[in-house]
């Protein structure tokens, strides 16, 4: 059975780098950020193209390599948590988040009872095909599963307390663009969106509940951090490969 380092180190006050897989398909792409220094990566299942069989792929190959996979679900519902979960996915980020039923539902499907009542199957991809103890094995992953709650939308920012205030919620995760379209503000610049932003903040510390954000920017990520935030979700793998061929072309025709 494997330790959530992301996770641990959250609960500690420490903060993690990880970034957003959207497009790569190769699981190669799991050692080539786990050699470039991420602690975790989402592979995102909201807006990516991945089917199941990809992902478990992926996971498989980020759990040997040392970084923690994490998957953004298209969707809080029980049959989109449960599977990548067996897959061996360490996490579950669910986007869209506004209402504390939504929250207390998601957070059911990531763990076993008797707190959840997410369904067992032992020695598949969530503990790498070992047969462990049934009681020993579901007390071990309630304990190390990730449950990440995406706040983008108005009606979050509104409710912000009580969804942070479920029992089980680990982190509270800003998606910037949404919110600010969410907010009718015409950047995430916009004096509203840094409030609404600042408000996760100050909830999360209430409740003991780490925040993030996902971004491109390294100076707006360090500003975020100043501030309070711990998990940091750095731009995309096809930002980064778009970045490197622009930057080498420049240069080249320079």
């Amino acid at each position: 059975m494997r330790d959530n380092k992301v996770r641990a180190a959250l609960k500690r006050g420490e903060f993690v780098i990880g970034t957003m897989v959207t497009e790569m398909r190769s699981p190669a792409i799991a050692l080539m950020l786990a050699n470039a220094g991420f602690d975790f990566m989402f592979i995102d299942m909201e807006h990516g193209s991945y089917d199941l069989a990809t992902v478990a792929d992926i996971i498989k190959v980020a759990r040997l390599a040392g970084i923690v996979p994490l998957v953004r679900v298209p969707d809080g519902l029980y049959h989109l948590i449960a599977r990548v979960l067996d897959a061996g996915a360490m996490g579950v980020m669910v986007p869209r988040v506004e209402t504390r039923e939504q929250v207390e539902r998601a957070v059911a499907a990531l763990r076993y009872p008797p707190v959840g009542v997410r369904g067992c199957a032992v020695g598949r991809g969530n503990n790498d095909y070992r047969k462990d103890p049934l009681w020993e094995f579901t007390r071990h992953a309630n304990d190390n599963i990730l449950a990440v709650m995406q706040i983008e939308r108005k009606a979050a920012i509104e409710h912000i307390d009580d969804l942070l205030s479920v029992p089980g919620v680990d982190v509270a995760l800003v998606g910037p663009s949404d919110l600010t379209l969410s907010l009718g503000a015409p950047s995430p610049q916009d004096a509203a969106v840094q409030a609404a932003i600042q408000k996760v903040i100050e909830a999360g510390k209430r409740y003991g509940v780490a925040t993030g954000i996902h971004l491109r920017d390294v100076d707006q990520l360090k500003v975020w951090r100043e501030r309070g935030m711990t998990m940091l979700t750095y731009s995309t793998e096809a930002d980064f490969i778009m970045a490197g061929a622009r930057s080498g072309i420049a240069a080249l025709r320079g």
